[in-house]
């Protein structure tokens, strides 16, 4: 088979989020529209005016790393080796040797160590004590896969994706890419984001985009997003090199689009999203029709979520009644440069299950968005074939399609 040829499928699974730790939680929550948003306040910031947040709450990273890698690690990188582990653990993988240099890694993230930049500023500034001597090793936007490859032997690609909130989806798009070109034959892939600091949030706050209480994408009333943080790794293979290593395909990853506006840095477009999906279609080699259910970006700010609706009709037209859309966030938060990875975690599941989990909090439709985002209940319905989408600042969109083996 030539590497043109090379069909790319999931094997593993794995997350953390505010839902709980493990896919299980975090698609039972998506699936039953239980939200792991809570209440949430910083020690270090007594002026915070939004006290809403997916906050992952009583996690021990000690259970779960070494002490060598609880030295070098931000909380972003922590996350991520979590779900990394769950995810090579459903893929059967042999975690016992290295994996060499057919394994690749990839790991988006939108900010990278933000506990790390703000506990070292707030030591500078503040209280003028010492400066971790590994704050970079923990800052740098690449840690996560770093940490990745070396605690696993993975010595083919290995890099970070830094592009918003389309990170983690663009992970998984480059590493379907390069499984393709023949540049490996597995890859790791996915986001990780921890950035409910101080300093981040008050940066969201001034922006004016979150939501006081509660996040209701495409709903009447909706005022906002929430932040959340977590990860998801998905083990990504060649589909060969899978079936004769025995393991079980979840979904196969068969087509990735990812378009720039080029134009407002905070403003999106509906020509660029719309592109995006249709370019991961013609990708797949799949028509609108085919599609059954799609994760949207749905962040619940007004901008957001009309452009998206447009651009959603503009690629399904008059099929758009037909395919199930809902956005997850509420459940989740807006993980930012991990959102696509999360978000694509529950797409797979959506496909296997085939049910399109709800949006939650959807009060009543707005007539500029789109009227039936299965609002508050979720719905069981066939599903061949699926996408889901990230929007990002600068005008950065990436749709991932998949669909069953």
């Amino acid at each position: 088979m030539t590497a043109a040829g090379r069909r790319v499928v999931v094997t593993g699974l794995g997350a953390i989020t505010a839902a709980g730790s493990g896919v299980p939680a975090l698609w039972e929550a998506a699936r039953e529209g239980r939200s792991g948003v809570s209440d949430f306040r910083l020690d270090r910031y007594p002026r915070q005016r939004i006290t809403r947040a997916a906050h992952i709450a009583g996690f021990d990273p000690a259970a779960h790393l070494s002490e060598q890698e609880l030295k070098t690690t931000d909380r972003f990188a922590q996350l991520a080796l979590v779900a990394a582990a769950e995810a090579l653990k459903q893929a059967g993988l042999d975690t016992g040797a290295p994996l060499g240099p057919r394994f690749g890694a990839i790991i988006g993230s939108g900010i990278g160590g933000s506990w790390t930049t703000d506990d070292g500023h707030y030591a500078f500034y503040v209280t003028e004590t010492r400066t971790d001597l590994l704050t970079i090793a923990k800052v740098m936007p690449n840690a996560a896969a770093s940490q990745i490859s070396m605690r696993y032997g993975v010595r083919g690609p290995s890099l970070a994706i830094s592009s918003a909130c389309a990170s983690g989806t663009q992970a998984v798009g480059y590493g379907l890419q390069m499984i393709r070109a023949g540049m490996a034959d597995a890859m790791l892939v996915g986001g990780s984001e921890a950035l409910l600091t101080p300093a981040t949030f008050r940066a969201w706050e001034v922006l004016r985009v979150m939501a006081p209480e509660t996040c209701r994408p495409f709903s009447d009333k909706r005022n906002g997003m929430v932040l959340g943080e977590g990860a998801a790794v998905l083990v990504i293979e060649e589909l060969e090199h899978a079936l004769k290593r025995g393991a079980t395909p979840l979904a196969e990853i068969a087509g990735y689009g990812t378009t720039s506006d080029a134009g407002d840095l905070l403003r999106p477009t509906v020509e660029g999203p719309a592109a995006a999906m249709a370019n991961a279609l013609a990708d797949a080699g799949l028509t609108p029709r085919d599609i059954g259910y799609v994760n949207a970006h749905g962040t619940g700010t007004v901008l957001n979520d009309i452009s998206e609706s447009e651009a959603l009709r503009q690629v399904f037209g008059a099929h758009i009644g037909e395919v199930s859309v809902s956005s997850t966030k509420p459940i989740h938060g807006h993980a930012l440069g991990a959102a696509g990875a999360i978000e694509l975690v529950i797409t797979v599941q959506a496909l296997r299950d085939n049910i399109a989990p709800p949006t939650i909090n959807w009060l009543a439709p707005d007539p500029k968005c789109l009227a039936d985002p299965v609002p508050n209940t979720a719905r069981a319905r066939p599903i061949d074939a699926a996408i889901s989408n990230s929007f990002a600042f600068g005008g950065i969109n990436a749709t991932i399609a998949i669909r069953k083996v």
